[in-house]
């Protein structure tokens, strides 16, 4: 496998306080890579990274092997990078359909004169991106909810339209930010079917920043732990559960003496 996305010595200040520390890794084309760790540990940091919202003070960031950090943020979903966030961030009096077609903006190929004009070549994109939308409607099994307004949607089927709406850019490259949180077990159970199928269907690599340890074992090839910014484990799901410094991460070394020497 080859590296689509490399990580590379990158780290992150905000005045006096260090939110991510000297953390490398490379993410291969075809896995589903996690990022796990307690609050504040540098996830959705990193996300920001990779999203180039911030811009690292040490280090580079890699797509297909080429430096993203001359890029905006805009420019970032035409590389074929896609996203989710922690909060849903969707359009509250748009239908599902509505909001899914935004994720197109990535493919759009027309003209604005072509468009005040609602030409046949318009016309005929218009159609490629509806079908495509449907496509991930049917995908995510949202066909009973395509026109109705997100604002009057469950929390858990928006938290599938926003999936719907990255996936709809066609990426390579899809992160997910938390997407089990707030959601019920079989929600959740949903969701480790759709990262599977993501990755097994339609051949997008994923990386997915996550607190439910069963759903991380679940999909997760491999999974890096992190701690107030820096890294602690790199492997497979076990190693990294199973990892003293992880553990301790998580609940603190057993012994006060243990406590003493970290």
């Amino acid at each position: 496998m080859t590296a689509l996305l490399e990580v590379d010595n990158v780290t992150l200040r905000f005045g006096g306080v260090v939110a991510v520390n000297k953390v490398s890794f490379s993410v291969e084309e075809g896995e589903v890579f996690a990022l796990v760790g307690p609050n504040g540990a540098g996830k959705s940091t990193l996300f920001n990274l990779i999203s180039r919202f911030y811009t690292p003070v040490e280090g580079d960031i890699r797509f297909e092997g080429r430096s993203i950090l001359d890029r905006p943020s805009h420019e970032i979903a035409r590389l074929g990078i896609a996203r989710t966030f922690q909060n849903i961030e969707l359009f509250d009096h748009a239908t599902v359909l509505q909001n899914l077609l935004v994720g197109r903006h990535r493919h759009r190929r027309s003209r604005l004169w072509n468009e005040l004009l609602f030409t046949p070549f318009v016309r005929q994109e218009e159609r490629r991106h509806r079908e495509a939308v449907e496509k991930v409607i049917d995908f995510l099994d949202l066909q009973a909810y395509r026109d109705k307004y997100i604002a009057g949607l469950p929390y858990g089927v928006r938290k599938v339209v926003e999936m719907g709406r990255a996936l709809a850019i066609e990426p390579r490259l899809l992160l997910l930010d938390e997407p089990a949180s707030g959601l019920s077990v079989e929600e959740t159970q949903d969701v480790a079917f759709w990262v599977e199928d993501i990755k097994t269907q339609m051949g997008i690599t994923v990386i997915m920043v996550e607190h439910d340890m069963h759903l991380v074992s679940a999909v997760s090839d491999r999974v890096l732990a992190l701690a107030d910014g820096k890294t602690v484990a790199l492997g497979t799901p076990h190693e990294v559960q199973t990892h003293p410094k992880v553990i301790e991460a998580y609940i603190g070394a057993a012994d006060p003496a243990e406590r003493a020497v970290a």
